[in-house]
């Protein structure tokens, strides 16, 4: 199931002006979810960005969602310019820790590659659920906010080469 929430905007970056930047959340730990979110919406928001916000059960999902959400906007009129994933992978005892991991990084780079998009990975890929708080505290890591940071630099690496 793929959930949308509202859209935002605040005053806008003059390199960004304009700027509708998508991120697809994994929801799969639900608390680290919202915590990875805040870190990401708050850099989107202080670049003053239009941010959408769509939710997917979890990691695996992510870059599928973004895909069909790149196509959605397009269709209607206001495209995407930049991605952002969001999503915790934590290692269990099988070999499923490695395909997710490796699956949603890969679908995400694809992603970028195949439409020349800027996207940020902020997918955590971690051994344990100390770690992903960690990695994923605004206050600590703030893994989330990193993500939208790297976005908006290819973003604006890409709108200063198309200048």
């Amino acid at each position: 199931m793929v959930t949308t929430r509202r859209e935002t905007a605040v005053e806008a970056d003059a390199a960004l002006e304009g700027a509708r930047v998508v991120i697809v959340e994994g929801r799969y730990y639900e608390a680290l979810a919202d915590e990875l979110l805040a870190g990401a919406r708050a850099a989107l928001e202080a670049a003053g960005v239009t941010v959408a916000v769509i939710t997917v059960p979890g990691a695996l999902e992510i870059p599928v969602a973004a895909e069909i959400a790149l196509a959605a906007y397009e269709e209607g009129g206001e495209p995407v310019d930049a991605v952002v994933g969001l999503g915790v992978v934590i290692r269990g005892e099988t070999f499923h820790f490695d395909i997710v991991a490796a699956e949603s990084a890969r679908g995400l780079m694809e992603l970028g590659m195949a439409h020349a998009l800027p996207v940020g990975n902020g997918i955590l890929t971690v051994d344990t659920e100390a770690q992903a708080w960690e990695r994923a505290r605004v206050s600590e890591g703030n893994k989330g906010g990193g993500a939208a940071e790297a976005a908006l630099s290819l973003l604006r690496l890409k709108r200063r080469l198309e200048a």
